[in-house]
Parts: C-alpha cells; sequence; structure tokens
C-alpha cells in the first residue's frame, strides 16, 4: 500500500468519525463542556459543530495533499460534492441521536 493511499483511507476514516462526533457527544467537539445556557446540545448547534468538522478535516486533507506534492486547484463543485458528503456521513449519528426508539 502506498503512502497516498493510506493517507486517503486516514482521511476518509476522520471524515466518518468527525461526521458522527456531533451526535455521540454532549460536549462542544468532544473536548469543551456545554454551557448550562445551551445543555442539552440541540440541533442548531450541533449542525455548527458539523460545519466547524467539515473545515477541520478539510484542512487536514488539503496538508495531506500538500505533502504529496502540488495541491490540485478545486472548483465550486468539488466543495459541493465533499459537504454533501459528509453530511452522508453524519447519517448513523443523526439516526442514533433523533430517530431510534428508546426505551
Amino acid at each position: 500500500m502506498s503512502s497516498s493511499s493510506g493517507a486517503i483511507w486516514f482521511l476518509i476514516l476522520l471524515a466518518l468519525s468527525a461526521a458522527n462526533l456531533p451526535f455521540f457527544s454532549e460536549r462542544l467537539l468532544a473536548v469543551v463542556p456545554v454551557p448550562a445556557a445551551l445543555a442539552p446540545k440541540n440541533l442548531g448547534l450541533r449542525l455548527l459543530e458539523l460545519v466547524l468538522l467539515y473545515f477541520l478535516v478539510g484542512g487536514i486533507g488539503l496538508w495531506l495533499e500538500q505533502r504529496a506534492g502540488r495541491i490540485a486547484p478545486q472548483g465550486w463543485e468539488f466543495y459541493a460534492v465533499t459537504a454533501t458528503l459528509f453530511l452522508t456521513l453524519a447519517f448513523p449519528g443523526f439516526v442514533w441521536r433523533y430517530l431510534r426508539r428508546r426505551p
């Protein structure tokens, strides 16, 4: 397995875990406790956290691409597709948090 292939798999697994993190954790970015005024985390706060994590994973991907060589220019289509993919990866966490039946 080449190093670029390993970096790609690392980025995919990182995106999968980061996309689901807001739905599995009651802390902001899984580190900061939610202030009492905002507790419990609502959907809006979770979506804001999802956007922040999208940009964090994108920055890590940009850094990995820079380490591998020249950065390829991207248009708006690239960002639309990656944002949609990130939302799709977040679906299991959304289902677990909001759609599962609780006893």
